[in-house]
């Protein structure tokens, strides 16, 4: 199988700080990764890089066969890459059905037409309920988005990315800000969207629960460069990562 993306020997630096240092790994379709590191580590830099918001100083990344290091964010996200950010960029005072359906009528190519009433454009609704159901968030299609709590604002920012039918979603902290119990219902619903879409699938998470629960791979980010990736179980047992991240306790 190929890898759907495909990291080589990427950096970046600002000023005279090195924040990614010649970093590179494979994500294969349909595979669940987790990337971990302490603050300063690089891991939303290399975000920013994979998603077109920075243009790396050296090295390639490949998506889809294709070469997209430097290539405009919505190029990227057209070919089939979606981002759920840290910081949610949803539309706070439009309702929950909107902020979704505004990005299936972007995928639809529907926009030039976007001075027709919104809710017209059935083809759109209807994927935005299905979304909706997905996300468990159809009780409050009609509510504004600001009216959400913290956790379900998350999803939706995560349900306005499934909107572009991403085959590669790249989730930067989804549990961020929630509680054990919301960390818990989140990391399974991210799990039943991963299957349910058929995504590839990359994290940013500081939460380990949830990042061995959830991850089939582990990459462990020090000081913008790789220091190991494996399974849970071998980041678990690797001395350097338990005494540098998790703590000797694990």
């Amino acid at each position: 199988m190929e890898p759907i993306l495909v990291v080589d020997g990427i950096e970046k630096s600002f000023g005279g700080l090195r924040v990614t240092d010649k970093v590179g790994f494979d994500v294969y379709p349909g595979e669940l990764k987790a990337i971990i590191g302490p603050n300063g580590a690089g891991k939303t830099t290399l975000f920013n890089l994979l998603s077109g918001h920075l243009s790396p100083d050296a090295g390639r990344i490949r998506f889809l066969g294709r070469e997209i290091a430097g290539m405009r964010t919505q190029d990227i996200v057209a070919l089939g890459m979606g981002r759920a950010f840290q910081i949610t960029s949803i539309f706070q005072e439009e309702t929950v059905l909107d902020n979704i359906r505004v990005a299936c009528l972007s995928k639809l190519n529907q926009t030039r037409i976007f001075l027709r009433p919104t809710r017209s454009h059935k083809r759109a609704t209807d994927k935005t309920f299905q979304i909706l159901e997905s996300l468990k968030l159809e009780k409050f299609a009609y509510r504004p988005a600001f009216e959400l709590a913290h956790g379900d604002q998350k999803l939706l920012d995560i349900g306005i990315a499934l909107a572009l039918e991403p085959k590669l979603l790249l989730l930067d902290e989804p549990t961020s800000g929630m509680s054990p119990e919301e960390r818990v219902l989140t990391r399974e619903l991210i799990r039943e969207l991963w299957a349910q879409f058929n995504l590839a699938l990359l994290f940013i998470e500081h939460d380990m629960d949830t990042v061995f629960g959830l991850a089939q791979k582990v990459l462990v980010l020090q000081q913008g460069a790789v220091l190991v990736e494996g399974t849970p179980e071998e980041i678990q047992n690797n001395p350097q990562v338990v005494t540098a991240y998790l703590g000797e306790e694990l």
